[in-house]
């Protein structure tokens, strides 16, 4: 299975280029990406299991008047599928959804 996430600034209207994500999975640290100008990142293959990601925004945004990490928790029931799970964010209000 294959995982990718896309961030959208939507304070903003656009990308969030250089957000650090954090995956976590399985009790413990996966792996750490940032995004590209294009706010897109991508991870190696994952096995089933529970997962989560971890949007680093208040350095994103530098400032942390109300959000800093966006927690994102996902099952991965088939590892052959691939999953992109994208994040709409803004300094105060997020939104996330399974995409394609």
């Amino acid at each position: 299975m294959s995982l990718s996430t896309h961030v959208l600034d939507t304070a903003h209207g656009r990308p969030a280029a250089g957000v650090t994500i954090e995956l976590r999975g399985g009790g413990g640290h996966v792996a750490t990406v940032i995004t590209d100008d294009d706010g897109r990142a991508t991870f190696g293959h994952l096995d089933a299991g529970e997962y989560e990601l971890i949007f680093a925004v208040g350095d994103y945004f530098g400032e942390r008047q109300f959000l800093d990490h966006v927690p994102v928790r996902f099952h991965v029931a088939d590892p052959g599928e691939h999953y992109h799970v994208p994040l709409l964010v803004s300094p105060w209000a997020y939104s996330t959804y399974r995409g394609s």
